[in-house]
């Protein structure tokens, strides 16, 4: 993979994670494929799509106190043949600055045009 490759996934990673931070769904929608798809953490429910997906955040968004995700990539590995990465790395939730939940995850990338976005994102819960 090359070193660009690389820093613009970290960079679009970073980015969704400000988003979380901030609570803003229009920053969220462009770093996510029409058809992404979410394997969450604790119960494993599917979230299909890029509409499903910003409903979704938004009422996390709307949440009385809200859980704030970060997502840290560990390692990303880039495919030599076609444009698409898979990041893998840890995440917590935290709540008024207590972690209330962590665990690792796996994303898989696509370069469309100029951009990495999300095509697919599971989650494993540990703590």
């Amino acid at each position: 993979m090359t070193a660009t490759a690389d820093l613009a996934i970290r960079m679009a990673r970073a980015a969704f994670n400000r988003a979380l931070a901030d609570g803003d769904l229009n920053a969220i929608g462009p770093l996510l494929t029409m058809n992404v798809v979410m394997m969450t953490g604790t119960d494993s429910a599917i979230i299909a799509g890029r509409k499903a997906q910003l409903q979704a955040w938004k009422r996390e968004f709307a949440a009385k106190e809200r859980m704030i995700y970060t997502r840290t990539p560990d390692r990303i590995v880039a495919s030599p043949v076609e444009p698409i990465a898979m990041e893998h790395g840890h995440w917590t939730g935290m709540v008024a600055g207590t972690t209330i939940a962590s665990g690792q995850y796996s994303a898989k990338w696509r370069h469309v045009g100029d951009d990495w976005l999300i095509e697919a994102e599971i989650y494993l819960t540990l703590g």
